[in-house]
This record gives structure tokens, C-alpha cells and sequence, in this order.
């Protein structure tokens, strides 16, 4: 299934209480399907040297018109003075599955 109607919106956190916010606020808003979290090592220029930090990524499965939402409301939970929010287009997908997260994001 080719669609545009689907996306998936990165963002990173290494504090657990923070992650644990923006997940169930996006999740209990219905703004967010599925989000997924794995553990990574970020290595980054900021303030003019070079960090690394273990953080979590966090995977948002969702559809585009939420999108404005899901910046606000990560904005809103997030000790970052910078977080990471990216939104990726989903181009195509498992019919079955893109429909679920519609459903899901529309209740």
C-alpha cells in the first residue's frame, strides 16, 4: 500500500521519568499508535564540543495531521533545552497494519 498519510516521529530521551511521560501522555491522547524505545549512544557537537550520552529512542507510529500535536505535547514533558523531534513519511506499509494506526490515532 502506497500511502502519505502515515509517519513516524523520532525523539530521544535519557531520563526515564521524562520518556515515561511523553509516552503515555502521546499514548493517552491517542496521539500515537505504537511507540517503541530502544537503548542507543548518542555522540553529538553541542555548546561547541563533542558529547555522548546514553539515551533511549523513541519510535512514534502515527499519521501526519497528528503531527503539530506530538511536537507540542513532547515540547511540553521534555527536560532537553533542544530535544530531537524528527518526522519521517511512511511511504508505504502493510494495508492491515496502516489501518490499525489510523484507527488508533483517531478515537
Amino acid at each position: 500500500m502506497l500511502v502519505k498519510e502515515f509517519c513516524v516521529v523520532l525523539t530521544t530521551f535519557s531520563d526515564d521519568e521524562v520518556g515515561e511521560a511523553i509516552i503515555h501522555s502521546l499514548l493517552n491522547k491517542h496521539l500515537a499508535a505504537c511507540i517503541q524505545v530502544q537503548s542507543i549512544d548518542s555522540y553529538y557537537h553541542w555548546k561547541g564540543k563533542v558529547q555522548a550520552d546514553k539515551e533511549k529512542l523513541v519510535v512514534i507510529k502515527t499519521t501526519h495531521d497528528k503531527y503539530s500535536a506530538i511536537e507540542a505535547d513532547i515540547l511540553a514533558n521534555h527536560n532537553y533545552e533542544t530535544p530531537e523531534i524528527i518526522c519521517l513519511p511512511i511511504v508505504a506499509g502493510y494495508p492491515d497494519y496502516l489501518e490499525w494506526v489510523r484507527a488508533e490515532t483517531h478515537a
